[in-house]
């Protein structure tokens, strides 16, 4: 037998096998310009410095608060929703994870864009939950009749990840309404950079679900939050789910933190609009440099070139440390998605991506 060949053992016959999630590249490289993952460019409010500085570690020996009561009342403050009406957990990855596999378990497939976040066909392999995509159209738009069919759950983003293009919420409404049958997951993770929130509709649609994150607009990658807001059934359920699991999901750090940056709305907004406006300056110099995209409201750009394959550029800029994503899959092979950082960062990509293109085209 071949050394370098492994046998499958006995036991692997019981093994659950699924292709992962690969997320973006976190690089180690000093003076990195990172526009890979999506994250914030600025820090977190003010407010969550202090509870961090402030933490009695001394209270890190108790188990936290298993409903994270003081974060959730938080929300339910500044969304003007009952607290019976929120789910917390560890980003909106876990929310995700815990809603597909408390609500996805029918024997119909659950639906999905083919373009969109690539964790979702994960956790469908991981819990064995049957799914379908529905392309999306030429513009990146989803077709609202690929919807109205037989299903076991739907969810979309919106705006939509990778592409950054918002979905109008009265499709999306159709949509709800015309699945009855079916829970509606609106992941609106980037919702905060441009786009119309569903949540007006939650009290509407007792078969929808919008979830968002603390990751992007909120500066707390690092910290992991995120959330569900839905009818209290509904949520009900999903922590059924949660305390059959792990319940113990939310660590107290968490908990004060997300409070504190939940309370900084003024805060919020003044990072919120920095991106955006950070995002129009880039969209009107990539586009000076023959750049293609779509009208993102998200904190990044979809872009392609016009003669330039993206792989290349991904490959230059990497080169000079500037990192932003790319995926060699169908369609969107000539594509990069790239994070808006601070104005400097941005400036720093426009300036190579000018000089860079200009010394190609002169040899």
């Amino acid at each position: 037998m071949n050394a370098g060949i492994m046998t499958e053992a006995k036991w692997e016959k019981n093994v659950r096998k699924v292709t992962p999630y690969v997320a973006g590249e976190q690089p180690k490289t000093e003076g990195v310009i990172k526009l890979n993952t999506n994250e914030c460019p600025y820090p977190p409010a003010p407010g969550v410095s202090a509870v961090m500085k402030e933490l009695d570690c001394e209270k890190l020996r108790l188990y936290p608060d298993m409903n994270a009561e003081k974060l959730v009342s938080a929300l339910a403050q500044y969304y003007g929703v009952k607290p019976e009406q929120i789910f917390v957990g560890v980003g909106s990855d876990d929310v995700l994870a815990m809603s597909f596999m408390t609500f996805f378990n029918g024997d119909k497939p659950i639906l999905f864009p083919d373009i969109t976040y690539s964790f979702y066909d994960v956790w469908a392999e991981v819990f064995r939950i049957p799914w379908k995509v529905c392309p999306l159209d030429e513009e990146f738009r989803i077709k609202k009749e690929d919807y109205l069919k037989p299903n076991g759950g739907i969810i979309i983003p919106n705006p939509n990840a990778p592409t950054g293009v918002p979905e109008n919420t009265e499709v999306l409404e159709e949509i709800v309404a015309a699945n009855p049958d079916s829970v509606v997951i609106i992941d609106e993770a980037y919702v905060d950079f441009g786009c119309k929130s569903m949540l007006p509709l939650i009290s509407k649609y007792d078969n929808l679900m919008v979830v968002q994150t603390f990751s992007k607009s909120r500066a707390m990658a690092g910290i992991r939050i995120g959330y569900a807001i839905a009818n209290e059934k509904l949520i009900g359920y999903l922590k059924d789910v949660k305390f059959s699991f792990n319940s113990y999901t939310m660590n107290m750090p968490s908990i004060e933190a997300g409070t504190a940056a939940v309370r900084d709305d003024a805060y919020f907004k003044e990072i919120v609009g920095k991106i955006i406006k950070t995002r129009e300056w880039t969209k009107q110099q990539l586009a000076s440099l023959g750049f293609r995209f779509t009208d993102s409201k998200s904190n990044f750009l979809f872009v392609t070139h016009e003669s330039v394959p993206a792989a290349e550029i991904f490959k230059a800029l990497k080169e000079h440390n500037i990192y932003v994503r790319y995926w060699n899959k169908p369609r969107i092979s000539n594509h990069l998605r790239i994070t808006i950082g601070t104005d400097e960062q941005m400036s720093r990509l426009v300036k190579f991506l000018t000089n860079y293109l200009k010394e190609r085209d002169n040899d």
